[in-house]
């Protein structure tokens, strides 16, 4: 990479520490560390949202699938966009109108109120582990663009330098920064791939006649993929909405229920069609530059994941490469420190809150802020052991989605409040899910084990409710027959 470059990537990378900075002097509390003092506006929240969302991990994840199947890989984010609006309509209302809620930090917050204390704990465990394996997918998203494009660089390397970067600025700033500096990093990203990565990466393939020559028209068909693809995404991201922390963090910030469901519908719009078509696009060009051999040290069977960042390093002149993977970077460390802040919040707030009490809030800032270092050294090491990023969050993803969508659904539209049924309900859950994951177990029609999760997840929570009431009536029922005896 060209000295340029480095001093434009370099000098970027000072500002978002340099913004972590100014808002580590702003934060006086936990209340300003965690949920940006709930008075942030609908558009900072609704580009925050998609460029937590969407971030760097999908950014990466997105080139993948275009690489290999076309721009079929944007139905991915379709389900995004669904479940953006959805949680606009259903969910927001339904948070913002209770007041119990406006004086919470975190999702499991709520599963205690809803149930107990012990469903609070089953929860923030849950989402704990889904946060920190969701952490390292953006840290990994990172470390492969910086080692495809830098030379020298090895992924480990790679991982180090982003690993600190990410880490050190977002334990300074709290929410605020990661807000704040989302909304700029979006636009970065968004300017960056329209105005910058598709059209020169177009017209170094030999544009549209250089592209139909060269790929089998599948590629730009919208149904080359399966039925289980489709279902597989949609039974992942979709619920998502209704349980992530990093989004609950952010409707708490909201000023009140108009702006929060404004900032999801802008968020939904971002991720379908703009993203989607945009990753999916660039990462379709670098297909194409592979199969006309011009794309140097690279072939079709590598990882597709590296197809883009390689692309980008070798058609962007000095100067602007530096731009572009700025904006990529950007992209990852705005998801990488929402999910970190959002991993921090679960440890501090939810699992060992009760040892924070009496602790002035200068006390409680630094405190979270040791705790968000710790919980990010842990997030480089898990990234370390792994190799793809979109299988990486879409475990997390389906891992907090098994366990936690049948209890908060049931608690809050549907006043099944049983916590038995809910702690049953989340273990087994995300148990089999994971289970099913590290075990590799062929499951029938090629469904995710995520599916099979959400079933299990239902049929205990349905079991132990039923049980529950059965023997309240028993007992009614007994001591009523004992009454009418005396």
């Amino acid at each position: 990479m060209h000295f340029i470059d480095l001093g434009i990537f370099i000098a970027y990378m000072l500002a978002m520490l340099g913004v972590g900075y100014y808002f580590m002097r702003k934060n006086s509390s936990q209340e300003d560390y965690y949920v940006g003092g709930r008075s942030i506006g609908s558009w900072h929240i609704g580009l925050s949202v998609v460029a937590t969302d969407v971030g760097g991990g999908f950014s990466i994840g997105l080139g993948g699938l275009g690489f290999a199947m076309g721009i079929s890989g944007s139905w991915m984010l379709f389900t995004g966009l669904i479940g953006a609006w959805l949680a606009a309509v259903i969910l927001i209302p339904r948070v913002k109108s209770d007041s119990a809620f406006a004086r919470f930090f975190t999702f499991p917050q709520i599963m205690g109120h809803l149930f107990d204390s012990a469903a609070a704990k089953v929860a923030a465990v849950i989402c704990f582990l889904g946060y920190l394996g969701f952490t390292s997918s953006q840290l990994l998203a990172g470390a492969k663009l910086a080692s495809g494009t830098f030379e020298g660089i090895d992924l480990h390397t790679a991982l180090l330098i982003m690993g600190v970067i990410a880490v050190v600025y977002t334990v300074m700033g709290g929410l605020k920064a990661v807000i704040y500096t989302d909304t700029i990093q979006w636009i970065i990203l968004m300017l960056g791939l329209m105005l910058i990565g598709i059209p020169m990466a177009f017209s170094y393939v030999g544009g549209w006649d250089g592209i139909t020559q060269t790929l089998p028209p599948e590629f730009f068909s919208f149904t080359n993929l399966t039925w289980q693809d489709l279902v597989n995404w949609g039974i992942t991201i979709i619920p998502i909405w209704f349980v992530g922390m990093t989004l609950y963090q952010r409707i708490f910030a909201a000023k009140e229920v108009k702006s929060a469901k404004k900032a999801w519908f802008i968020a939904g719009l971002f991720e379908w069609p703009i993203m989607a078509f945009l990753g999916v696009s660039l990462g379709l060009l670098s297909r194409v530059a592979v199969d006309q051999g011009v794309l140097e040290g690279f072939t079709a069977t590598m990882d597709p994941e590296m197809g883009l960042p390689v692309l980008l390093s070798q058609i962007l002149p000095a100067g602007i490469l530096g731009l572009m993977m700025s904006a990529y970077f950007s992209a990852v460390l705005s998801t990488a420190d929402s999910c970190l802040m959002a991993a921090s919040g679960n440890l501090s707030t939810d699992l060992i809150g009760k040892y924070l009490k009496n602790k002035s809030h200068k006390q409680e800032v630094r405190i979270s802020q040791i705790l968000t270092l710790g919980i990010g050294i842990l997030a480089v090491v898990l990234a370390w052991q792994m190799t793809e990023v979109l299988s990486l969050m879409l475990y997390s993803y389906a891992f907090m989605v098994s366990g936690l969508l049948v209890p908060v659904i049931a608690g809050l539209f549907f006043k099944q409040r049983n916590p038995k049924a809910a702690v049953s309900s989340m273990i087994s859950g995300g148990m089999v899910t994971a289970g099913l994951t590290v075990l590799e177990i062929p499951l029938p029609l090629g469904l995710d084990p995520n599916f099979f999760g959400i079933l299990i997840s239902l049929i205990a929570f349905w079991a132990v409710n039923k049980i529950s009431k059965n023997d309240k009536n028993h007992d009614y029922d007994h001591t009523r027959d004992t009454l009418s005896d005396r």
